[in-house]
This record gives C-alpha cells, sequence and structure tokens, in this order.
C-alpha cells in the first residue's frame, strides 16, 4: 500500500474544478449557509451540485425555471406525483 503522499492520492476519489458565477446575495447565502453547516463554500457547492445531478429530468427542468409560467403550477403537482409514485409513497 502507498505511503506518504502517493496515500493521499490513491485513498481519495476523483474531483474535478469547475468555477461558478454567482450574483452577489447568492454568494452571501452560501457564505452564511456554509459558516451555520461548518463546512467549506466548495462543499457545500459541491454537495448541491451532485444533488442536482442525481435528480430526474423533470425535477431539473421545473429547478432551472424551463417551464412556462403559465404551467408551473401543474408541472409541480405532476413532477410532486411523479416522484411519490417512484418512492411508492403513494
Amino acid at each position: 500500500m502507498p505511503t506518504g503522499s502517493n496515500a493521499k492520492v490513491t485513498a481519495m476519489s476523483k474531483r474535478v474544478i469547475m468555477r461558478i458565477e454567482l450574483t452577489p446575495g447568492a454568494k452571501k447565502a452560501v457564505s452564511e449557509l456554509s459558516k451555520k453547516r461548518g463546512m467549506t463554500q466548495v462543499a457545500v457547492s459541491s454537495r448541491l451540485v451532485e444533488w442536482f445531478a442525481r435528480q430526474p429530468e423533470s425535477v431539473q427542468a421545473a429547478i432551472l425555471g424551463q417551464y412556462p409560467a403559465e404551467i408551473e403550477a401543474d408541472v409541480a403537482k405532476i413532477v410532486l406525483q411523479q416522484l411519490a409514485k417512484q418512492q411508492n409513497v403513494v
């Protein structure tokens, strides 16, 4: 088994570094959340992106505001019904 600095490299999962652009308000919210939770801003951002990527396409589209405003309420109901069925809650 590798020792020293090589041990860290093999034990850690691979990561990719990405830059993101935030509004000042969003940056402030992430900063406050990370302080409150005792996490780094990078850790908070990474977990949010990982969670988002695991969501069904319909949820992602709703979060991204890709449905017309006129049908948002209907879409929300449909998405929640689909999620409930997937979780066997209904």
